[in-house]
């Protein structure tokens, strides 16, 4: 309908003329951005886990999610197996079906946090980040200095952007 109140019937473009352009735009597309609205809130539910250190455990097929905490944050196993006994259970009577997403370990946080440092403009914030990376306790004091800063909620947000961008990866394969 246009501004006139008057309906108008609009031909779809000519498939010869626009399709190449149209697959160029689609391939520069992230990853995330070909996955359905379900699969996109899988990913996103994956991620969160994800940074929570826990261990993912996805069904394709079902879209059952299971996230269990890693077990080397467990000294008591048989507590901890007791408490989450159904779910491993389930994992293994289905082994097969499941997509196993793990915590990320230190070192590839590390690196998230590195590439979260080369976009931060503020000159001065960015030296105190370089600086957290550099010494001892990288995490701790980075979180510090994150906690007490106005780019909390951007470093908040690239972080799940880069899980997500991991998940989906996994995903793709």
């Amino acid at each position: 309908m246009r501004a006139t109140g008057a309906w108008e019937i609009y031909e779809p473009f000519s498939k010869s003329t626009h399709i190449e352009k149209i697959i160029e735009v689609i391939k520069g597309i992230n990853t995330i951005a070909f996955l359905d609205n379900i699969q996109s809130n899988i990913v996103k539910n994956i991620a969160q886990e994800l940074d929570c250190g826990s261990d993912c455990y996805y069904n394709p097929s079902t879209d059952e999610l299971i996230a269990i905490p890693n077990f080397s944050q467990f000294p008591d196993d048989d507590e901890f197996k007791e408490a989450f006994r159904d779910s491993l259970v389930n994992i293994e009577k289905h082994r097969s079906d499941f997509m196993k997403f793990e915590a990320l370990d230190s070192f590839e946080s590390f690196k998230i946090m590195e590439r979260f440092v080369r976009e931060v403009p503020n000159d001065p914030l960015k030296k105190k980040l370089e600086n957290a990376l550099n010494h001892k306790k990288p995490f701790q004091n980075f979180k510090y200095i994150i906690d007490h800063s106005e780019v909390r909620q951007s470093w908040f947000d690239f972080k799940q952007r880069e899980l997500e961008k991991i998940v989906a990866m996994q995903l793709a394969k």
